[in-house]
């Protein structure tokens, strides 16, 4: 039986967390914009995506597998990215992916992100692909 002093040490990890989590979030922009303009452009978005996937890639093959995206992506969503159908994501699937959801993200379509599209469900999607 779990007692009620391990339920609530949980629950305060977790709301510990969180505003961690906001703050990455919050900072993304800060820490992503490679020419400090205040928004991310395209490639800014995608070189931090490839420095996540490089990461990500545990067994140095090129690819990722579901396991190693970690939750990053939804079953329906990888077997959409996974264009070859060999179970794996290559770096031009996984790009493929960010575009989309950095094109979803620029709800002003004028090419970047800002803090505001950042911090949107469809930013925050974006995020998990970069951070």
């Amino acid at each position: 039986m779990i007692s009620r002093r391990s339920i609530f040490a949980a629950a305060a990890a977790i709301l510990a967390s969180a505003p961690a989590f906001a703050a990455s979030r919050a900072d993304a922009v800060k820490t992503l914009d490679a020419d400090n303009d205040g928004t991310l452009d395209l490639g800014e978005v995608k070189k931090a995506a490839s420095d996540l996937f490089a990461k990500l890639d545990r067994d140095h093959d090129g690819t990722l597998d579901r396991r190693e995206l970690a939750g990053r992506l939804t079953a329906r969503e990888f077997a959409a990215a996974d264009a070859d159908h060999d179970g794996t994501l290559t770096p031009d699937e996984y790009l493929a992916v960010v575009e989309q959801r950095f094109k979803t993200a620029d709800s002003d379509k004028d090419g970047t992100l800002d803090a505001k599209e950042m911090k949107s469900h469809a930013g925050r999607a974006l995020l998990r692909l970069m951070k």
